[in-house]
């Protein structure tokens, strides 16, 4: 039984290698982008709209309420790079039903660079919403005591996103794995349909955590009412 999908190897030369994390994480890339292509060809503003298009409408008002719901105000803004996020790891999840697949967010070099991306854009955003020094002050607030802990906190968070993310996928496919070794088929057949429901429920946290790491950076808040001016 193989633990990660890095011990598949399809190629290999000396030290490079081509094993089944990249070959199935660029497969998974390249059904989004011709998926997206072909989906969004020929959009309709008018009353009559395909059944592709009414499936993406909802996806994308679906994200976008729930980055909304975390606290960011304009989720278009978002919705770019945590919406693929989500699809990815969604995505990822739903092909466990193809034989010989093998999930890439099952292997930490993938979840590490799903982390690393989170934790590039984390920044990116609040010095796009704050500016540099506002950003960065946000690090020695409220004293400065606290630069270090909130270096490490940084940190610490990506790690556990990483950990997160390859722990649970993982030990679904180990677990199905061995189902099928000592037992029947069909039990392992439900244990694969909790599995994508699974997948989606970590595709959703992952994304929904990042949503929260950059409003938390972006400090965004909900605008209050003014006062009705008094007669």
């Amino acid at each position: 039984m193989r633990l990660s999908p890095d011990e598949m190897i399809f190629w290999q030369h000396g030290f490079l290698k081509l094993n089944a994390t990249i070959v199935f994480t660029w497969g998974l890339m390249l059904v989004l982008a011709v998926g997206s292509k072909l989906i969004t060809r020929k959009l309709s503003t008018g009353l009559e709209r395909s059944r592709w298009q009414n499936l993406l409408e909802i996806v994308v008002t679906g994200i976008e309420k729930q980055i909304e719901d975390v606290g960011l105000r304009h989720p278009e803004k978002y919705i770019g790079f945590l919406g693929t996020l989500f699809l990815f790891v969604a995505l990822g999840s739903l092909c466990t039903v193809i034989p010989g697949y093998e999930p890439p967010t099952g292997s930490l070099s993938t979840t590490a660079a799903l982390a690393l991306s989170v934790f590039v854009a984390v920044p990116l955003f609040g010095i796009e919403d704050q500016g540099m020094g506002g950003y960065l002050k946000s690090y020695v607030e409220p004293t400065f005591i606290m630069l270090p802990f909130n270096v490490i906190s940084e940190l610490s968070r990506t790690l556990a996103l990483a950990v997160r993310l390859f722990g649970n996928m993982m030990s679904g496919v180990m677990i199905i794995g061995i189902l099928l070794t000592i037992t029947p088929f069909i039990f392992p057949i439900v244990m694969t349909v909790l599995g994508l429901l699974t997948g989606m429920v970590q595709a959703y946290i992952f994304s929904i955590l990042a949503a929260v790491y950059i409003a938390a950076a972006t400090r965004t808040r909900k605008p209050k009412p003014e006062p009705a001016p008094k007669t």
